[in-house]
Formats: C-alpha cells, sequence, structure tokens
C-alpha cells in the first residue's frame, strides 16, 4: 500500500463523523459534502506527519470551513416568520442505509436544526461541537478565534435558546407513529377539537416553500395550527409514512408527485412541532422513493 492509498483510508475512516458534524453545522447535505471534501484537499496538502489525533485533526479543519460558510450565507435565518427547513434525511421506516444511521446517530431532530438555523455562526459551531459531539471548549476555542471561557459562554447561550425552542422529543417511535396518525385522521375528518387535543397548546407549525411569496410561514398555538391543517387534508393528497431524521414523519405526494415532506416531534405523547417542506425545487433534489410514483 503506498502512501497516497494508506492517506485515503484513513481518511475513509473517519468520513462518516466529519460528515455528521458538517451536517449539524450546515444543514445543508450537498453543502456537508462539499465541507467533506475540502477536508480532504487539505489533507491531501498538507504534513501530518506529526499529527497524533487524525480524527480530531479532520474534525477541526471541518469546522473550520463550516464557520466560513455560515459566516457567508447572505442571510441568517433570525426572523421568526422566515421559515427555513434544513435539508432532511428520508428514509423508510423499516430500512434506514448505512450513510444515514451515521447522520442520525445522535438523534438530531428536524425542529433542533430549524432552531439551530437561528444561532448565530460561533454560537452554532460552539454548540454543535460541544453539546453534540463533546469536544472540550480549549479545542474549539481557537476555531472560533475566542478564550475557553468565552466559547463555554457560546455554547451556554446557544444551549438555552435550544431548550427554550427545541425538547427532546420521545424516543418510542411506535407512540410517535400513533400520534402522527391520530393528527392526519382527525385532519381527514374535519375534527377540529380533536386535531387540538392531540397538539401542545403552544405547537408551532413551520412551513418552507422557498422564495415565492406567501408560501413559508410560521404559526403557533394548537388552535391555529389545527386551522392549518384542515386547510391542507385535500383527499388527493397521499401520505406516505417515513422517517423523517429518524422521527415519524410523511412524504404527502398528489398524482405520485411529492409535493412536502413533513416532520413531527412528538413530546409526551403532543404534537409540539411541525415542519413542512413544500419548496418544490429542493424536494426535487431529494431522494424521495415513494412508491407507485415520482422520484
Amino acid at each position: 500500500m503506498n502512501d497516497n492509498d494508506w492517506m485515503v483510508e484513513r481518511f475513509e475512516e473517519h468520513r462518516g463523523h466529519l460528515r455528521a458534524v458538517a451536517y449539524r453545522m450546515l444543514g445543508s447535505l450537498s453543502e456537508a459534502d462539499d465541507a467533506v471534501q475540502e477536508a480532504w484537499l487539505r489533507l491531501s496538502r498538507a504534513d501530518t506527519s506529526d499529527v497524533e489525533n487524525l480524527g480530531g485533526w479532520l474534525t477541526t479543519v471541518v469546522a473550520r470551513v463550516c464557520l466560513n460558510v455560515l459566516r457567508t450565507r447572505t442571510t441568517r435565518r433570525e426572523d421568526p416568520l422566515d421559515a427555513h427547513f434544513p435539508d432532511p434525511v428520508i428514509s423508510l421506516e423499516d430500512s434506514v442505509n448505512p450513510e444515514d444511521e451515521a447522520l442520525l446517530a445522535d438523534s438530531v431532530g428536524l425542529a433542533l436544526l430549524v432552531v439551530l438555523e437561528t444561532l448565530p455562526p460561533a454560537e452554532r459551531l460552539a454548540f454543535v461541537m460541544h453539546v453534540i459531539f463533546a469536544m472540550p471548549f480549549d479545542e474549539i476555542a481557537p476555531v472560533v478565534g475566542r478564550s475557553a471561557t468565552a466559547t463555554r459562554q457560546l455554547a451556554s447561550r446557544a444551549r438555552r435558546r435550544v431548550q427554550g425552542a427545541a425538547p427532546p422529543p420521545d424516543r418510542d417511535l411506535v407512540r410517535q407513529r400513533e400520534v402522527v396518525d391520530a393528527f392526519f385522521a382527525a385532519a381527514r375528518g374535519g375534527d377540529f377539537e380533536a386535531l387540538v387535543a392531540v397538539l401542545h397548546p403552544d405547537a408551532v407549525l413551520r412551513a418552507d416553500g422557498g422564495e415565492r411569496p406567501g408560501v413559508s410561514f410560521v404559526v403557533q398555538g394548537a388552535e391555529a395550527v389545527a386551522g392549518r391543517a384542515l386547510m391542507f387534508s385535500a383527499p388527493s393528497r397521499v401520505l406516505q409514512p417515513a422517517l423523517v431524521n429518524g422521527a415519524a414523519g410523511v412524504v404527502v405526494t398528489v398524482k405520485g408527485r411529492p409535493v412536502a415532506v413533513m416532520a413531527f416531534t412528538v413530546v409526551d405523547g403532543k404534537v409540539v412541532a411541525i415542519d413542512s417542506l413544500t419548496d418544490s425545487e429542493r424536494l426535487s433534489r431529494l431522494d424521495l422513493q415513494v412508491p407507485g410514483g415520482e422520484v
């Protein structure tokens, strides 16, 4: 085995972890792949003979690349009326491919990723790297250009914002699916009271329809969410159960074509958040395997 083959083999050992880091940092599968590729390019050009922990070195490189991407984005989506749906990881409920398993290893749901989208870049990095991946603050500090104490404060601010907006979901997938099924049964039946009953009083519905005016919105409160659900319960919409970032969700189709991906956050048997992607351009880029439909 020559040096290049050895380097490739070592890099591939860490690829899944690096992609998971980049996905949580960026909320974009394509940008995550680009960040991992950039890490490989930097590795191939660097002298790493004195690097004792290659995984840690690569993780730091990916974190720096992601931070630069976040800082150069033209807008930070902090407006509560500007719903943005990160790229979902979608699989059938009885089958998760190995690449997706690495992305979902920490059960990072869509509701959490939506909240991470609102954090300033340095806060997001500190939270992701410390809270999710347990990187020490003294290793994160050089990446964000702060002291270890200041980096700890960044992570603490981010944690408070996340805890208030993205509570940990129920772990029982069977129970999640029962709640989601009850939601759609009530919507299809036009049963407003049953819809309200399955929703948490402060439930939030976020819809990302892309750049088209009027199709992205956020509504909060059980009655407001229930009202929206009744508006979009047309019988022509077919629901394909799926796992969306490891939680119960659905792919919605009309005449076999995907028109929405919906992710549900269920806490204590109640729906606390629904995140819906209806952006046709982004849906067309997802690998949505719908039986009998178009991809």
